[in-house]
């Protein structure tokens, strides 16, 4: 199994270069997310995931860390450099990072 990075919410806001993808569902997303960030949700990512953008990294995130790890596994797998948000959104927001 390959081993995903892992970033702080301050290794995500200053990598700009990366898609950022929330993998939580549509009603959480509303609830706040990182600016600019695409939302698949884990169940949909399979059937979507030509959506990305393979020449770019990707940086998953979700609530609290575990369906982004799963969903950058799988991308991984698929061929996709990805990170993970260590904490998702949770972390994010504790950090004081801004939610759009």
């Amino acid at each position: 199994m390959t081993s995903i990075a892992q970033l702080t919410p301050t290794q995500v806001a200053a990598e700009t270069s990366a898609q950022v993808l929330d993998v939580r569902e549509p009603d959480e997303v509303a609830t706040g997310a990182v600016a600019g960030s695409i939302n698949i949700p884990l169940g949909e990512l399979a059937a979507r995931q030509s959506e990305l953008d393979p020449a770019t990294p990707i940086i998953t995130v979700c609530q609290g860390g575990a369906r982004s790890q799963k969903a950058a596994e799988a991308l991984s797998a698929a061929g996709y450099r990805v990170s993970n948000l260590d904490g998702g959104m949770n972390a994010w927001i504790q950090d004081g990072k801004p939610v759009a």
